[in-house]
């Protein structure tokens, strides 16, 4: 089974180690996908400059399907990072060409090709879901921590799988997930840090607690759960065992600097 993940990218560069690493939720999802096992493609714009380069390179040595990773004249995305402790503290967005991203008509078909599909908040890419849910793939989608951002409305009713940012398992979040589902959403999922994650299938609700392990850096560890996760689903496992293989993806991507 084969996943594509659409959208935004970004170089995540840590200005007091004067390093920078390739990411961007979608870009995370399809590495980690490939890390577990699974056959990933990435679709997005990356510009003209040496980042662009580095964004190319590095996918194909991780073996993801960049044949339609599009370069466009100007800059690639960049997100300035500071590392306080071991939590990342994001600065500076600057979007370069992906402002402008969309999708060709060649790259929607190629995406159909997939048997799973996925996206983020900031990727643009949501125009394009109801048409991913009619040809018959299964959805899904990173809301972040934008939980009051009108697509958290407007979108689950094209999500299988729709995942939420969030610190700890409570009424409110119950209550979110639940209306999330209601709008659409075959299953609503929430991931909170240090405290696990909770899913919500419309019958009942699926906690997860998250694996004690020595923190080095934080960042990747919410696409890494979506990846565990949604490997799971491609594997056709139970929701016990998808929170189960995120949890686990996402310990060890905390255990070493940078996403991946």
């Amino acid at each position: 089974m084969k996943a594509a993940t659409v959208g935004d990218n970004c170089m995540d560069v840590y200005l007091s180690r004067q390093e920078s690493y390739p990411g961007g939720n979608p870009v995370n999802v399809a590495v980690y996908l490939k890390r577990l096992g699974a056959d990933a493609s990435y679709i997005g714009w990356v510009g003209t400059d040496d980042y662009g380069g580095q964004m190319r390179r590095a996918l194909r040595d991780k073996g993801i399907d960049v044949s339609h990773l599009h370069q466009q004249e100007g800059q690639t995305a960049v997100t300035y990072v500071e590392l306080i402790g071991s939590d990342r503290q994001f600065g500076d967005y600057h979007e370069g060409v992906m402002e402008h991203f969309r999708l060709t008509e060649a790259d929607l078909r190629f995406i159909e090709g997939h048997a799973l599909v996925h996206a983020g908040i900031w990727g643009h890419a949501e125009p394009y879901f109801p048409r991913f849910k009619e040809k018959g793939l299964i959805t899904s989608f990173d809301f972040s921590d934008k939980l009051h951002h009108d697509l958290t409305r407007q979108l689950p009713a094209f999500m299988d799988y729709a995942f939420f940012s969030y610190t700890q398992d409570d009424a409110y979040i119950r209550s979110y997930l639940k209306e999330t589902h209601a709008l659409g959403a075959r299953v609503a999922v929430a991931t909170l840090g240090e405290n696990g994650s909770l899913a919500y299938d419309g019958e009942r609700y699926f906690r997860r607690e998250a694996e004690a392990v020595t923190v080095v850096d934080t960042m990747g560890a919410g696409d890494s759960f979506i990846a565990g996760f949604l490997y799971g689903i491609m594997n056709g496992l139970p929701l016990t065992q998808c929170l189960e293989q995120g949890t686990r993806s996402a310990a060890q991507t905390i255990t070493y600097f940078g996403a991946w």
